[in-house]
């Protein structure tokens, strides 16, 4: 069974005046294919601070979901990772839990034995 990682945005709080975001609302969801599904999620909110005046400031009607995603990925960063690796330690640790969650429905049966 393969287990597939989706990491999205789902909402988005911002500043009209200057396009500034302040609140991102993320989640990451591990699913298994196959039936039945087996799912594990990810997420929360992200609390942003910008500054307008940055050259790296990237106005809210401009963002795409891999520019948010890079925030979140930033925020999850333990000790001395990368976001990437960040990325991916969610990643894993969400898979496992599917698997997991795989491994005990393979050893469990219902049923009668006649």
């Amino acid at each position: 069974m393969a287990i597939t990682n989706t990491w999205s945005v789902s909402d988005m709080q911002h500043t009209d005046s200057d396009g500034g975001v302040f609140l991102v609302y993320w989640s990451m969801v591990a699913a298994s294919d196959g039936t039945p599904s087996y799912t594990a999620t990810e997420g929360g909110k992200l609390r942003c601070e910008y500054d307008a005046s940055s050259p790296s400031f990237i106005p809210y009607a401009d963002l795409t979901e891999a520019d948010v995603l890079g925030w979140v990925y930033a925020s999850l960063v333990e000790g001395d990772e990368t976001p990437e690796e960040a990325k991916l330690r969610v990643e894993a640790d969400r898979t496992a839990k599917v698997q997991k969650q795989i491994d005990a429905a393979a050893t469990t049966a219902s049923g009668v034995p006649w």
